[in-house]
């Protein structure tokens, strides 16, 4: 993995370690209840992964952004269809995602570098 996705997820794992040490039952509830909802249902991952990011980019949390880019790419979305999920956030989002949507395909490109996709 590039440096980009390198020090995001390390930090993440880090912090999110750090968390659970002093996480109350609620904290810990609320990060469950975070990774059961995105588990196959009636939708596929896949899908709820797209969603998460069309709704990362609007609401234009980076590190949301940066973990569902991540989580699309281990779901196999391609590159097609990510320019899709980029194109339906910016018509939802507007003018304000361009910005995110600049560091979005920076992050989607260093995670699809390595296989070339």
């Amino acid at each position: 993995m590039g440096k980009l996705v390198e020090e995001f997820n390390g930090y993440r794992e880090k912090m999110n370690d750090r968390i659970m040490e002093t996480a109350n039952t609620n904290i810990k509830r609320f990060f469950a209840l975070d990774t059961t909802s995105y588990a196959d249902g009636a939708l596929d991952i896949k899908t709820k992964e797209m969603l998460g990011l069309v709704a990362s980019m609007v609401l234009r949390c980076d590190d949301c952004i940066k973990y569902h880019l991540g989580k699309c790419f281990d779901a196999g979305v391609n590159s097609d269809e990510m320019n899709e999920i980029f194109m339906i956030a910016n018509l939802v989002g507007g003018s304000i995602v361009i910005p995110h949507y600049r560091r979005a395909v920076e992050y989607w490109d260093e995670l699809s570098s390595e296989l070339g996709v």
